[in-house]
């Protein structure tokens, strides 16, 4: 900068502001500046520089705790992004993605970001990075939790939603079962029957859980005997071929499963077709965030906006003055995939 500064014949500061604030700066001198800049090749402040200087990087960070791929692969994640990308678009705010996957280089990754507020992907009780966010200073949100001391919450009402769907689900069945999101960080694939949801790490996990079964008490059925498949993603091959399995050598026959998302219903719905099983006649299935393709299929499912959720994380941390938004709104929609079949009592 003072070499700039030099070859035009002005004072640093006029250099600086030439590029930093050009507003302060007549447009003859300005371009002084610039031509001298280009002459000596220097392309102006350093951006982690002016990031020093001024206290803050004007960028968010959004800590997924999922490979980065999931972000532009998984409908929901694409959702709550763009509603995360909306908000920065108003503040004219860079987002910057930081993926975490269990590897011992995460605390570090999340703790050397050059962000001003972090928003936390859902993940489980025993994530170190949580503590590492905690310990940061920054304004930060967790969406779908767990609860943290000092971070805000954004999640929907997990249990009651999963009590509604699974109603839906299993109101005409003998043999339910449950397609599972992962139980702990481990992300093990497994078969388990009526397991303890307060067992599960990850909070959403463990509400869905807890609401599947206070829906199968309600209707008088046996918790403790329902299958739940955990699977390691939130992925439509999977699901499907854990689905193939689960209806083919479970016995009694599953006449019922909740999935705790769209993509694994449509898993469940390709495996009930590759089998010849009728849905809704022998199968009900529901699913979870109702999708574009759920209409279609004719799958029930529980309604909210992902992207709306991304928008109230968002603002929870760059805009503190607004008051704490209520939880986010959830509906359930019943389609055909679970309608009522006739002479089938519970």
């Amino acid at each position: 900068m003072p070499d700039v500064a030099a070859e035009a014949g002005v004072s640093v500061m006029t250099v600086s502001y030439s590029f930093s604030q050009p507003t302060r700066v007549a447009e003859r001198t300005r371009r002084r500046v610039l031509e001298a800049a280009s002459r000596l090749g220097y392309a102006g402040p350093h951006p982690g520089a002016r990031s020093l200087r001024r206290g803050r990087t004007g960028t968010l960070g959004v800590v997924l705790g999922e490979h980065l791929t999931y972000a532009f692969t998984d409908p929901q994640a694409t959702e709550f992004l763009a509603g995360i990308a909306t908000v920065c678009v108003e503040h004219e705010l860079g987002l910057t993605l930081i993926p975490v996957t269990g590897g011992p280089q995460d605390p570090a990754r999340v703790r050397e970001a050059a962000v001003d507020a972090l928003v936390l992907w859902t993940t489980a009780d025993d994530d170190p990075t949580l503590a590492v966010v905690a310990g940061l200073g920054l304004p930060a949100v967790v969406h779908g939790g767990p609860a943290v001391a000092g971070l805000g919450l954004v999640a929907v009402d997990d249990r009651s939603a999963a009590c509604a769907v699974g109603g839906a689900a299993f109101r005409d069945a003998a043999t339910p079962a449950v397609l599972s999101f992962p139980v702990n960080r481990a992300r093990q694939p497994a078969l388990l029957l009526g397991p303890d949801p307060a067992a599960a790490a990850y909070s959403v996990t463990r509400q869905r859980l807890q609401g599947y079964a206070d829906a199968t008490r309600d209707l008088g059925l046996d918790w403790a005997q329902v299958p739940v498949v955990v699977l390691a993603r939130n992925d439509t091959v999977e699901a499907e071929a854990a689905a193939v399995r689960l209806l083919r050598d479970f016995e009694p026959p599953v006449d019922a499963v909740a999935a705790m998302s769209d993509e694994l219903a449509f898993g469940v719905l390709r495996a009930a077709r590759h089998l010849g099983v009728a849905v809704p006649g022998r199968l009900a299935v529901t699913g979870w965030d109702d999708t574009a393709a759920g209409a279609p299929a004719g799958l029930t499912t529980i309604a909210q906006s992902l992207r709306e959720q991304g928008e109230l994380c968002a603002r929870s941390v760059i805009e503190p003055e607004t008051a704490a938004p209520p939880p986010p709104a959830w509906r359930l929609i019943e389609r055909s995939s679970t309608a009522r079949r006739p002479g089938v009592q519970n």
